[in-house]
């Protein structure tokens, strides 16, 4: 018998002490830890993931694989251990499940890896069962069964979802439903189906993380303590058996999933679940992904029969677009491997208060501070007593320093009064000292606008400049003064016809 040992956990991130404290020294958290009973030190403790959290353990370590050890396991933590060839290793990349719809695989890196584990988060009701419904369904029909864990909703419900999209017994038997949230009954479970049908390819959701508990932890559902745990032990499975799992995780009300650092360090690819302000459109963001690209986004629409590809995703964000008033400019932004053509508004008035407002929707305020000030420092423009306010149209949210000459253009139009031409393009890169530098992936960023009608683009000069890059005309700047001037030149216009001259006498 192992002697049981006691340690105070902290609810927000995490953090191990030994007694109770006030305050988190690690988040800064006040009257967060709580007292967790864990197993001792020798034996079946102390494993990987910490908490006396045995790798593979399954309903107390009662049930058995073919082998007499952990179902599971094959052969691992069997016998001596034995370093072993990286080239005698199986690659993993190769062995990819395919996934539909393909902006889903886009962000997947092209398909969903065996062994591999995704954490999908969002907020509650953006649409993350019914994402992992639809891929369910699209699964089982091509051949690969799905696990799908009901934490938080009945199978009645999980049914209805289903019928509303497409379900249908005769061609879906593969779809199964754990009704249950105990972690042991679980995993002894998902061991049983696995060493039934091992040649069959399997995926399991778990929905929710936050809802599922373990017998071996003390402490309540969704706590910080149980959801590494669980969360942990799930990832052992998937790399254990090769049965990809996806788990659905909510986020806070500071906006970040429960416990971030936690799960996020677990998985293999961690995707944030977003949704436009009262729109149907939802965004995939991949932020974390091992066997991928980071930065992918993919575009979806919310419909009756589920999530379905949007159209034309690059100019989804122009859309409603007039491009008459002063105050607007586009730009060409990269997304992983997609680039999408985004639309900078900007509203400039003088203050009628002490302090100046600045209100920014869709990219970080600070930026647009620091860009006014080089406006107001290298260009002339006087910004220090006006209101500022910058919205993304769309719902989109700017990452990228190609956007940065949009910004400003879109405040000197607002300024000035001065629309900017609706087929010109306007991105770079702004220095402090108020240089414009080139972007990566020029050509893909301009081929994308022209193939949408817009043909002109103000951009930096490069070493070899040319008066046409794909099909557009390029003004090439080299500070940020002359590009306000450039994108700010009013649209050619026909000469106007000399009046006759009047009749005499």
């Amino acid at each position: 018998m192992t002697r049981a040992t006691t340690k105070h956990l902290c609810q927000n991130c995490g953090h191990e002490e030994v007694r109770w404290l006030g305050r988190c020294p690690e988040c800064g958290e006040w009257n967060s830890f709580v007292e967790v009973k864990l197993p001792g030190a020798t034996g079946e403790g102390k494993g990987a993931r910490g908490y006396g959290a045995r790798r593979g353990v399954v309903a107390g370590g009662q049930a058995e694989g073919p082998d007499g050890g952990q179902p599971g396991f094959a052969g691992r933590g069997q016998g001596p251990l034995r370093p072993v060839p990286l080239g005698e290793v199986a690659s993993a990349q190769a062995r990819r499940l395919p996934v539909e719809p393909e902006e889903v695989a886009r962000v997947l890196g092209g398909g969903l890896v065996e062994g591999s584990v995704v954490l999908l988060g969002g907020e509650p009701g953006v649409g993350k069962s019914t994402l992992l419904t639809g891929l369910a369904l699209w699964w089982v029909r091509h051949g690969v069964r799905v696990l799908y864990i009901a934490g938080e909703e009945s199978p009645a419900q999980i049914r209805l979802r289903g019928e509303r999209m497409g379900f249908d017994p005769r061609r879906e038997p593969g779809f199964h439903l754990l009704d249950d949230v105990q972690l042991e009954r679980l995993l002894q479970a998902l061991y049983e189906d696995r060493a039934a049908h091992p040649d069959t390819p399997c995926v399991v959701v778990a929905d929710s993380v936050q809802t599922l508990h373990s017998g071996d932890i003390d402490a309540w559902p969704g706590s910080v303590s149980q959801i590494r745990y669980c969360g942990g032990v799930l990832a052992d499975f998937a790399r254990q058996t090769g049965c990809p799992v996806f788990l659905v995780g909510h986020v806070t009300k500071s906006g970040d999933l429960a416990g971030p650092k936690l799960l996020e360090h677990m998985v293999d690819t961690v995707l944030y679940f977003e949704g436009s302000e009262g729109g149907a459109v939802r965004m995939v963001r991949a932020f974390k992904n091992r066997f991928g690209a980071t930065g992918e986004l993919a575009i979806l629409e919310m419909r009756g029969e589920g999530l379905v590809p949007v159209d034309e995703a690059g100019v989804l964000f122009l859309s409603g677009r007039r491009g008459l008033e002063p105050g607007a400019a586009v730009c060409a932004v990269k997304n992983g491997s997609r680039v999408f053509l985004v639309e900078v508004q900007a509203l400039v008035s003088p203050t009628r208060y002490g302090t100046p407002q600045r209100v920014v929707q869709g990219v970080d305020s600070k930026r647009v501070a620091l860009l006014a000030a080089i406006l107001e420092k290298r260009a002339g423009l006087d910004l220090a007593g006006c209101d500022i306010f910058v919205k993304v149209t769309g719902g989109a949210r700017l990452d990228d320093p190609a956007a940065d000459l949009a910004i400003m253009a879109a405040l000197a139009s607002s300024l000035r009064e001065v629309p900017i031409p609706v087929d010109t393009l306007v991105q770079g890169e702004v220095g402090l000292t108020g240089e414009v530098r080139d972007v990566a992936d020029r050509a893909s960023r301009l081929r994308e606008a022209a193939r949408h009608g817009f043909t002109r683009v103000v951009t930096a000069r490069v070493k070899r400049p040319r008066g046409r890059e794909e099909g557009l005309t390029v003004e090439a700047v080299v500070s940020v003064e002359e590009a306000v001037a450039r994108a700010l030149t009013p649209a050619a216009r026909p000469a106007a016809r000399p009046r006759a001259a009047p009749a005499e006498g």
